[in-house]
């Protein structure tokens, strides 16, 4: 465990940096693979048989999930951030 009052030097901050790639990588293959999985299932229960070939999707379909991705994305930036004095 690192003393976190110590300041880091490149060697911990490249450790560190490797360890949140690798985990954010392994986080979005498994959202990756439950949404396509349950995607799938969807369209599977919706025609009855197991070959069903999933419905197209609509490019305001894809709009719509590209900007909550986004959204998403742009939280995960701000917890990066130091926190502003006064604020909670």
């Amino acid at each position: 465990m690192t003393d976190l009052r110590r300041p880091m030097n490149e060697q911990d901050r490249l450790e560190r940096k490797t360890r949140v790639l690798i985990l954010g990588l392994g986080f979005g293959a498994i959202v990756g693979l439950v949404s396509s999985y349950l995607y799938t299932r969807a369209a599977e229960e919706y025609d009855g048989s197991d070959s069903a070939a999933p419905r197209t999707v609509s490019t305001g379909q894809l709009l719509a999930i590209l900007l909550a991705i986004l959204g998403v994305v742009r939280q995960v930036a701000e917890l990066g951030k130091p926190k502003k004095p006064g604020k909670k």
